[in-house]
């Protein structure tokens, strides 16, 4: 199979969908590869280390589209890159579609083969082609948040860790899944005071082990959730219902009644986001401010590192790469349900339950499209 490698196009995203390690694994199998012009060489993989793995390389993306049978992306194709599509090409990369009723139309009109990393599951559960970024992001939260924190950035002007003498800054974390542990790990590493909320309460007993007295863990409710938001420094929104819309669990209201100069991170952006206040910004322009918050809400935050997230990304996603190329998508989808749990636009249908409830369309199950 021939597949191809464009240039991510979004704001400050230098992530690139393939590797050089990935092309020759590609290769060694039979399949040829064309990378464009400079995909990689932001993040020190240049042209020709992909030539010396096998790649061929292209000057435009115009060339790649028009040329493979499968793209292989990291980010969501842009307006752009989804008037590129064609009938029955692989798209394979972050899709994030339940909040993105533009992206999803462009895809249903392209009748290509969209299969979305954010939905493929794994043999023990979880979502391994998300995991990797949601660690990035979620270690990264902490950091912008408390970065945010300071005067200069918006905020109240306060170290996360205090100083011997003044009290250390309170982290509240919504959500204890991928993201939250990793901003869990790093939020404690800080010296920070921190509460994390979640319904799952066997999740809460793990981390309690873990962390003993060093944290505070509490069920989610509404009252406990409105208490700790309004008694925090920082609030890191990491809630996920794979595929779906983030539900919006911190109101405007809750907001508005916030510490002045506290900061927000919605880690959840891509699925719409988990604060009522929210909307997505870029790497460029990160924040804005409501009723005196600062709201992080980058929507491709782990970007921010593109070197870390990109070999991250690979090693997750090169195996389902290999079975696209190897088998096509039919065989491929149809031989490993967890891949096919990907499958959200196929050939002008929406194949993902949620995506489906999400934005009005009729839902058609991956499984009748394979035979």
């Amino acid at each position: 199979m021939l597949v191809g490698v464009p240039t991510e196009i979004k704001n400050n995203e230098y992530r690139v969908g393939l590797t050089p390690a990935s092309v020759h694994e590609l290769v060694a199998q039979g399949h040829q590869v064309l990378v464009q012009q400079g995909a990689g060489s932001e993040i020190g993989l240049p042209d020709a280390q992909y030539v010396a793995a096998g790649a061929s390389i292209v000057g435009s993306a115009q060339e790649v589209f028009a040329q493979a049978a499968m793209i292989v992306k990291v980010k969501e194709p842009q307006a752009a890159e989804c008037a590129m599509l064609r009938e029955d090409q692989i798209l394979f990369t972050y899709l994030h579609l339940a909040p993105d009723p533009d992206q999803t139309a462009a895809l249903v009109r392209s009748r290509a083969i969209c299969i979305a990393y954010e939905t493929v599951t794994g043999p023990g559960g979880g979502l391994p082609l998300l995991a990797p970024m949601s660690e990035v992001a979620g270690r990264m939260s902490i950091q912008a948040g408390a970065a945010h924190l300071e005067k200069s950035r918006g905020g109240m002007g306060l170290l996360l860790g205090g100083v011997p003498g003044v009290a250390a800054g309170h982290v509240v974390i919504i959500g204890a899944g991928v993201v939250g542990a990793n901003a869990l790990q790093m939020a404690v590493g800080t010296g920070a005071r921190v509460t994390v909320l979640d319904k799952n309460l066997d999740r809460l007993r793990q981390l309690d082990l873990v962390y003993g007295n060093r944290i505070a863990t509490l069920h989610s409710n509404a009252q406990a959730l409105e208490e700790a938001v309004l008694s925090a420094d920082l609030v890191i929104g990491g809630v996920l219902v794979p595929g779906a819309a983030a539900p919006k669990l911190v109101t405007r209201s809750m907001v508005s009644r916030m510490k002045q100069g506290a900061v927000i991170v919605d880690v959840a952006i891509d699925q719409g986001g988990c604060f009522e206040t929210s909307h997505a910004t870029t790497h460029a322009d990160p924040t804005f401010v409501v009723d005196g918050v600062v709201h992080y809400c980058v929507a491709n935050m782990p970007g921010a590192v593109a070197r870390t997230s990109t070999f991250a990304l690979n090693n997750a996603t090169i195996g389902h790469v290999l079975a696209l190329a190897g088998k096509g998508w039919r065989r491929a989808l149809g031989d490993d349900p967890h891949l096919r749990h990907g499958l959200n636009v196929c050939q002008g249908k929406v194949t993902f339950e949620a995506v489906a409830q999400a934005l009005g369309y009729d839902y058609m199950p991956a499984e009748s499209l394979l035979d």
